[in-house]
């Protein structure tokens, strides 16, 4: 069983920026894929950014490319998203989750557990 924290949402003017971070717990944290999604009210969950255990590899969703990074330090646990030219749209849940296949995907069927989310607020 793996238990997933995120913390460092808020609220942030347009343009700015935010660094979100996924504590994980238990021993094998450094094998699972993570992955961010985020969720606005009254729309689907979408994929924002997901990383390979070990770091090697990232993907990115096209709207978030060159403004978003996705990292990880495996021997805390966490999983970072920083987030820099936020834009209004961008408001949501945002939630990581962790896949336990050696892979990472942009689904979010892939995935095994999820966080509760953090809140994102950008004001326009």
């Amino acid at each position: 069983q793996v238990q997933l924290v995120e913390s460092g949402g808020g609220l942030v003017q347009a343009g700015g920026s935010l660094r979100l971070s996924c504590l994980a717990s238990g021993r094998t944290f450094a094998r699972y894929g993570m992955g961010w999604f985020r969720q606005a009210p009254g729309k689907e969950r979408e994929f924002v950014a997901a990383i390979r255990w070990s770091g090697d590899n990232t993907y990115y969703a096209d709207s978030v490319k060159g403004r978003f990074t996705i990292s990880r330090d495996n021997a805390k646990n966490t999983v970072y998203l920083q987030m820099n030219s936020l834009k209004p749209e961008e408001t949501a849940v945002y939630c990581c989750a962790a896949e336990t296949s050696p892979y990472i995907s942009r689904s979010s069927s892939a995935y095994d557990y999820w966080g509760q989310g953090t809140q994102v607020t950008v004001s326009s």
